[in-house]
Order: structure tokens, then C-alpha cells, then sequence
């Protein structure tokens, strides 16, 4: 009797460069695959948090998959008011000291702005993605996702510095078994 096993992908490591407008290296940009087996595949982290430290969130962005829950530890000695009205997830935690008891789950793909009812300077983002693959660029614009599988798919890349509402930049993937490199840039990213 034959066993048999699902071909298994081998992983296709893709290496990204972002820039801005004027070509210069976009250190924190978000870069990540797209498709219905990327969906398929995302599972929801574990153990995530957006701190309040020092009258602002750590981290300022913070990258979940789809069903993750956050958990929001104020660690400053005075009360916070954390808040989102982005479409991507709406919630208020009213003034508070501590870790809430529940976390926010973060149930559908896209970006939501965080922000404090008290502290106005205070920002944040948590781009909410449907994908397994995804990576943030280091000081020279650069990430390397070396997990993917060979396959089609949509290559996007998204900044803190996009317009609010701007979405993540898009194109077409063919990612091949050898891997691959490609250039994005995000020209409507702010200095």
C-alpha cells in the first residue's frame, strides 16, 4: 500500500528593497505576500502587545495576523485612553491603569490607527494582515522573507508614513523556486 503525502512547496526566499520617492532606503516599511493559499496558511499570533510607556505605544507599529488578540499594558503612572475608529477594528479601552483584562482581537485584514483620548501625541498602527508572510525593512530598506513557497502572488508593501487610507503599494508576484528580489517604491511616503 502507497502513503501518499502532499507535495510540500519548497520555500522561495524573496529579497525586498523599498525606497521612497527619491530613491533613498524606507527603513520600516512592511512588506508582505499575498494570496489564497497565504490566506489559507495565516494563523493568529500569540502573546502580542502594544505597551504604553513614556506617554507612547511600543511598539509604534506593530504587524498581527488576522485573529490576534493584543493585549494593551499601560506601564506609565498615569491613566491611558486607547482607542481606534479605523474601518479595520473600532474599540475603546476607557481610562485605565494596568492590562485590561480582555485584549482586542483584531478580526479582519487592514490598518488601524491607535490613538489616546488623553495624550494627543500619542500614535500607533497595527497592520492587520491575512498572510504568514511578511517582514518589516532593517535601516537600509531591506527584508528578506525566506519562508514562503514557490507560487503567485501579490507583493505589497505598506509605511506609517502613506497617507492615512492610502493602501499598501500592490503588483504582481511570480516567485519562483530559486527565489527572487524585487524593488518596491512607495512614493506618496511622507519624510
Amino acid at each position: 500500500m502507497a502513503l501518499l503525502l502532499p507535495a510540500l512547496a519548497a520555500a522561495a526566499p524573496l529579497q525586498v528593497q523599498v525606497s521612497d520617492a527619491q530613491g533613498r532606503p524606507l527603513p520600516g516599511a512592511v512588506v508582505f505576500l499575498q494570496s489564497p493559499e497565504a490566506a489559507a496558511a495565516a494563523k493568529p499570533l500569540s502573546g502580542a502587545e502594544i505597551a504604553q510607556q513614556g506617554k507612547q505605544f511600543l511598539p509604534q507599529v506593530s504587524v498581527v495576523t488576522v485573529g490576534t488578540a493584543v493585549a494593551f499594558p499601560n506601564r506609565d503612572t498615569v491613566r491611558h485612553h486607547v482607542y481606534s475608529f479605523s474601518p479595520t477594528k473600532r474599540f475603546e479601552i476607557k481610562l485605565y491603569i494596568g492590562t485590561p483584562v480582555a485584549p482586542v482581537v483584531f478580526d479582519q485584514p487592514g490598518v488601524a490607527v491607535l490613538g489616546c483620548n488623553i495624550h494627543d501625541t500619542m500614535a500607533a498602527w497595527v497592520l492587520v494582515l491575512d498572510t504568514p508572510w511578511y517582514g518589516q525593512t532593517d535601516a537600509q530598506g531591506r527584508v528578506l522573507l525566506d519562508k514562503p513557497p514557490a507560487g503567485s502572488y501579490r507583493l505589497r508593501a505598506w509605511h506609517p508614513a502613506l497617507p492615512v487610507g492610502e493602501a499598501a503599494s500592490d503588483q504582481a508576484l511570480a516567485l519562483p523556486a530559486s527565489g527572487a528580489r524585487a524593488d518596491i517604491r512607495l512614493d506618496k511616503a511622507r519624510p
